[in-house]
């Protein structure tokens, strides 16, 4: 529980400000067209923490990393609370993000930890930690937002990190650095070894890149739709938005289950299938809130879902590499995220909500079509290998 709660409170960090954009960008002097750099910082530097830190988790003390990286959280957090030029407040972001690839740390940590028969249904525990954090992360920002403003968010992110640093540093058992004789040098490079050898981590995190791009053409495109002149909402109630993605929770924690159960290829066709129809939903949410709402839950169920069986299915049967695995498949998250978010503010300067509507739909077809593909590919292969099978049983007779 512990680590869900720290993985919650560390994956806010990348969404505090994706209800807030209009509001950062007016009072540091961010165009709109550029706005989405905000949200695309924190997740480069995350990209930076998953290729550079997460590895780390391989050969060290995994307490004691997850412990330090979530101290340096409270020192991003303060350079975006005090932040008077966009410069500065990017930079920020990039040392906030950096330092919330902790939270794939923690994945790893429970990954590892776990026997194979539960491996799965805790990940779904601590996804729905995740979860919880991204959703409350933009209904809390929103509120602290409308009352004290917008630095005041980070304040309270900042505190939370040093809290939270302690108690997982006096809480968690001593963990073992020495896993298999793994070095530093060849855990960061395990996103390339592993995206050019290993054909289920090349599928899962490509489809990834391209799920977590229409989930962030969502999140960093709606304070566009509903801050703007159609809604005009404040930030408070834009954030309460986000409580429509609870239902992401228990897609997290029966997925897991699911996956248990060896049916994770069931679940991430179901849910990529669910993520292209949300975007007809939210399409329609420019004239209607009602439809807006559904739009949400079902997309992000369906993001959750498929996020928590590719993590149990890329993990199953090398749990002593969790860390180099699981970091390797969050860069591909990560740029994702990063891409819809740079993307989607001037795709709606240009072609408003329709535009932004259509580039969600664009990523998702593509995680779709590569499911697909990888499916008839497997599926191919099994009959090829049943027809020589056969064929040799003939022979012998």
């Amino acid at each position: 529980m512990l680590l869900a709660v720290a993985a919650g409170f560390m994956v806010s960090n990348l969404y505090y400000g994706q209800p807030l954009l209009e509001v950062i960008g007016s009072d540091v002097g961010i165009p709109v067209a550029g706005i989405g750099w905000i949200v695309a910082s924190a997740q480069a530097g995350y990209l930076v923490g998953l290729v550079l830190l997460v590895p780390l988790g391989d050969v060290t003390d995994r307490r004691k990393l997850m412990a330090l990286q979530v101290g340096a959280s409270a020192v991003g957090a303060c350079t975006v609370t005090f932040a008077s030029s966009p410069t500065l407040l990017l930079l920020g972001f990039v040392l906030l993000g950096g330092a919330s690839s902790v939270v794939q740390t923690i994945v790893a940590f429970t990954a590892a930890s776990s026997s194979p028969d539960q491996r799965g249904r805790n990940i779904g525990t601590v996804t729905a930690g995740v979860v919880s954090g991204i959703i409350l992360a933009r209904t809390v920002a929103g509120g602290l937002t409308d009352a004290w403003g917008w630095r005041s968010v980070y304040i309270l992110a900042a505190s939370v990190a040093v809290i939270l640093s302690a108690a997982l540093f006096r809480a968690l058992p001593q963990d073992r650095p020495d896993r298999g004789g793994v070095s530093y040098r060849q855990a960061v490079q395990s996103v390339v070894v592993l995206t050019r050898s290993n054909p289920v981590f090349r599928t899962r995190a490509l489809i990834t890149m391209l799920l977590f791009a229409s989930f962030g053409v969502l999140w960093s495109g709606m304070s566009l739709l509903l801050g703007g002149p159609g809604w005009d909402l404040p930030p408070g109630v834009i954030g309460l938005f986000g409580l429509a993605g609870l239902a992401g929770i228990l897609a997290a924690s029966k997925a897991g289950a699911a996956a248990d159960r060896g049916w994770g290829q069931r679940v991430t066709g179901a849910g990529l299938i669910a993520l292209l129809g949300s975007w007809i939903a939210l399409w329609l949410g420019e004239s209607s809130l009602q439809w807006f709402v559904v739009g949400i839950v079902v997309l992000d169920a369906a993001v959750q879902a498929i996020h928590v069986s590719s993590q149990t299915l890329i993990v199953a049967g090398a749990e002593e590499s969790a860390s180099s695995i699981i970091g390797s498949y969050m860069v591909f998250y990560s740029v994702g995220s990063a891409a819809g978010a740079a993307t989607v503010a001037p795709v709606y300067a240009a072609w408003g909500w329709a535009g932004a509507s259509m580039l969600g739909a664009a990523f998702a077809f593509g995680a779709l079509a590569i499911w697909g593909a990888d499916q008839l590919r497997s599926a191919n292969s099994g009959s090829t290998a049943g027809a020589v099978r056969a064929s040799h049983h003939a022979g012998a007779e």
